[in-house]
């Protein structure tokens, strides 16, 4: 074992079997145990598919609504004209604007988690793609943060909606709560994201889809998730 860990890593690795693929619930548990920093780790699922995203038909970009929540408070900032920057500010968005807001964008101005703007703000908002795409947060229309249903994507993305994608390596990197969560509530979010994108499976994917899943609190090791048997819980649930 490399002499760099901590010796509080090294007393979580020895809780973790790393031959071992547990059940859902008994790995949620087993991040609860392993988050011991002095503040509310997240819970982190990091989920390899057969992909290769280079192709066109092998990409993964959705969004997932988790039922119970990030555990987060998600501030939301909405790019649109007229009426709509009214009807931003009503529906609870932080910041909002029009041109004014994009400049700011373009100089540095990140105050917010979710980038929300309306279909006409676009051929604006696209100069903004060298700033916000590393970021991973340029709106889109997969993503839902294309949208003329201002208060609809506001009131989604505040409860515990999140966008993702898979990364270059076809691995998906996903937070779903918090480690103060029970590991009921964890399981359901966790669900969530499994199902969400068992449903966006790329049609060019080929061979076997689901290659692993790993769990973890932010500064907890990694725990190997049964794959099967995460599916079984929610074919069980569906059934």
């Amino acid at each position: 074992m490399p002499n760099k860990l901590s010796r509080r890593m090294t007393g979580l690795l020895e809780k973790v079997d790393p031959e071992k693929a547990y059940e859902p619930i008994e790995a949620l548990k087993l991040l609860k145990e392993t988050a011991t920093a002095k503040f509310d780790e997240t819970a982190e699922v990091h989920i390899r598919l057969g992909i290769d995203p280079k192709y066109t038909d092998q990409q993964i970009r959705t969004t997932v609504s988790l039922p119970k929540g990030t555990g987060q408070t998600v501030r939301v900032a909405v790019i649109a004209r007229g009426e709509k920057v009214k009807e931003a500010e009503e529906a609870g968005a932080e910041i909002f604007g029009s041109e004014e807001l994009i400049e700011e964008i373009q100089k540095g101005m990140m105050d917010f988690d979710i980038l929300i703007a309306t279909p006409d703000m676009m051929p604006k908002v696209a100069r903004l793609g060298r700033v916000l795409g590393p970021k991973g947060i340029m709106p889109s229309p997969k993503g839902g943060t294309v949208t003329a249903d201002l208060p609809k994507a506001i009131s989604e993305f505040k409860a515990g909606k999140l966008e993702f994608r898979a990364d270059r390596a076809g691995i998906v990197h996903v937070m779903f709560g918090k480690a103060s969560f029970s590991a009921e509530d964890l399981l359901d979010n966790l669900k969530a994201v499994q199902d969400t994108i068992e449903r966006n499976r790329p049609a060019g994917a080929k061979g076997r889809f689901w290659r692993s899943i790993y769990v973890s609190a932010s500064m907890g090791p990694s725990i190997n998730v049964d794959i099967s048997a995460l599916k079984d819980l929610q074919l069980e649930e569906e059934a």
